[in-house]
């Protein structure tokens, strides 16, 4: 089960990356028509890229230790404590993460369902961009599961396995 979870995880980060770039070739090839005087709306699709490359970045860059974490004050408690506080938030980001994971499947059904179509000149049906930020989401959602029940089983992290040392502390 781990390694599927993992390759889930390295999957979303790849799909990231690949939005990424289709944000930067949908601006070129914007830049390029301009030149032969073809139209090429780039917004729309660079926007919906963008979207994708951020919910499905979320489970890969948080896997990896790179959310951003403020331990002014969790780096001073007794390991027992720190479990409790790591609980707690990682509890309060699943019931966030589950709230909107729930909506935004809503939101790509009833998109599918009512047939909404982007205003733009290319005219793409909602559901299918919206269905990549509840797909990243959802990833998001089991990679803080995941987590949960690596901290409640007295396991580090994995956003403490993967940090940069510089940052670990000295316990």
């Amino acid at each position: 089960m781990r390694k599927i979870l993992d390759k889930i995880y390295l999957l979303s980060g790849y799909l990231s990356a690949i939005f990424l770039a289709l944000i930067a070739l949908t601006i070129i090839a914007q830049i390029l028509g301009r030149f032969v005087n073809i139209t090429i709306d780039s917004t729309e699709t660079a926007g919906f890229s963008l979207a994708a490359l951020t919910f499905f970045g979320l489970a890969y860059t948080f896997r990896g230790g790179e959310h951003i974490r403020v331990t002014l004050l969790t780096r001073l408690l007794e390991k027992k404590a720190k479990k409790y506080q790591e609980l707690f938030a990682l509890t309060f980001c699943i019931l966030f993460t589950g709230y909107l994971t729930y909506w935004s499947w809503d939101f790509v059904y009833f998109s599918f369902i009512f047939d909404d179509i982007s205003p733009g000149l290319l005219a793409i049906p909602f559901w299918i961009p919206r269905l990549s930020m509840s797909l990243g989401v959802t990833i998001f959602l089991i990679a803080l599961i995941d987590d949960f029940i690596f901290v409640l089983n007295d396991q580090e992290a994995s956003y403490d396995k993967n940090a940069s040392p510089i940052f670990k502390d000295d316990k």
